[in-house]
């Protein structure tokens, strides 16, 4: 560390500790705390309690919330698949190949989201690739977003594979099918599960690219809550929040289970 005494260094964590308290820690808080209020027209809020949780837990925004799983869940199996293909098949491409397709995968976070989500609504509004109005455009938009997270955390573990191990299933007549799935993915089973967790969970709170292709039939929670907060009705806002937080939280742990029995084998 660059900090030598134990004062200093007691020093930088405890500024660390207001840093990660106010940028953190206090919005979302704040944003859980107003879910449970009544109302918050003072310094604190009044008549807490979870009667405002019965209307986000029905009606149309249990059906945004659904819209939500389903489409995080297929768009980052979606970006999963494509990432890890791409990943696996850039290591044996020359260099200035596997330069090029890195910087092609990373291109949509380079960009505002809002531009992605332009670009496919006019790219896939004529046919034969008719798009526009569908669930599918919003399922395309955030495998797009997503994908440049899973071909890299793929791209990383698979450049730490041993290449002894391939070579030796190679030598015992092991064809590329059944070196590549009982050999190089379940060693990567760790960075898979890593890179579905952090695409369910990206998926989860995009909003920029979303907001300018759905079709009213496909509405996810961050669209409903985005409404919400335009409309003033910010305490209804933070309900649907905490819950969408909750329900990441829910499926990252679950994610991260799989995960850990897949490192543990």
């Amino acid at each position: 560390m660059l900090f030598w005494t134990r004062r200093s260094r007691a020093a930088v964590w405890a500024l660390f500790g207001v840093v990660v308290a106010i940028v953190f820690v206090a919005p979302i808080a704040t944003v859980v705390l107003a879910a449970f209020s009544g109302s918050w027209n003072g310094p604190l809020p009044t008549d807490l309690g979870l009667a405002r949780f019965g209307d986000a837990l029905s009606g149309d925004d249990l059906a945004s919330l659904s819209v939500s799983l389903q489409t995080a869940v297929i768009a980052g199996a979606l970006a999963l698949i494509v990432g890890t293909w791409a990943a696996l098949a850039a290591r044996s491409a020359p260099s200035w190949l596997r330069r090029v397709t890195d910087a092609a995968f990373h291109i949509p976070i380079a960009v505002p989201s809002v531009a992605i989500g332009l670009g496919l609504l006019i790219s896939f509004n004529s046919r034969p690739l008719l798009l526009g109005g569908t669930k599918w455009i919003v399922i395309v938009a955030h495998m797009v977003l997503v994908l440049a997270f899973a071909f890299s955390s793929v791209s990383a573990a698979a450049e730490r594979l041993d290449p002894a191990l391939r070579q030796a299933a190679e030598s015992l007549g092991a064809g590329p099918a059944r070196v590549l799935f009982g050999v190089e993915l379940p060693l990567l089973l760790p960075a898979l599960g890593a890179a579905a967790g952090l695409a369910i969970a990206l998926s989860m709170g995009e909003l920029g690219a979303t907001i300018m292709v759905y079709p009213p039939t496909w509405k996810t929670l961050p669209v409903s809550i985005f409404g919400l907060s335009d409309r003033g009705q910010a305490l209804s806002a933070a309900v649907l929040t905490t819950t969408l937080l909750a329900v990441t939280l829910v499926v990252l742990a679950a994610v991260s289970r799989v995960r850990t029995r897949a490192s543990l084998r």
